[in-house]
């Protein structure tokens, strides 16, 4: 398997419910090395262009205001691939469906408040990671 990165963010439910710290500790436990990390309060304009791929979906509304209520920690993992790894610890997005033992399981509240993000593919990590960390910015 080859190195390879991902972006990831722990919402602002996790953030603001005191779980950060735990969702940290389970990335480490993971394997993953953090390449790149900021603690950040989106604005409306940042979440919107970060979501702009959903625009015309019903829930577009709701996740921007939701990624602007309160703090978020974006992310840079490392790891063997980080991509599939990351998804699979995260569990479903729906936590009712999320497996035991993943991260949605254990501190999503919802399906729109499902305490982290994780992208798809190489394509969109390469975007993602860009959206919010120059080059500079990553170890």
């Amino acid at each position: 398997m080859a190195i390879e990165h991902t972006f990831a963010i722990i919402k602002p439910d996790a953030v603001a419910s005191g779980h950060t710290g735990q969702i940290l500790h389970r990335i480490e436990e993971e394997g993953f090395r953090i390449r790149g990390v900021k603690l950040l309060r989106l604005s409306r304009q940042q979440a919107e262009g970060f979501y702009e791929v959903h625009r015309e979906r019903p829930f577009y509304g709701s996740l921007v205001e939701f990624m602007c209520e309160g703090p978020v920690l974006v992310m840079v993992l490392q790891r063997d691939n980080a991509i599939a790894h990351w998804r699979a610890t995260m569990g479903a997005t729906n936590p009712e469906k999320a497996a035991e033992g993943t991260i949605r399981k254990k501190f999503a509240q919802s399906i729109e408040r499902n305490a982290v993000h994780g992208s798809d593919a190489p394509e969109t990590a390469a975007v993602e990671i860009a959206y919010f960390f120059s080059t500079a910015e990553l170890i």
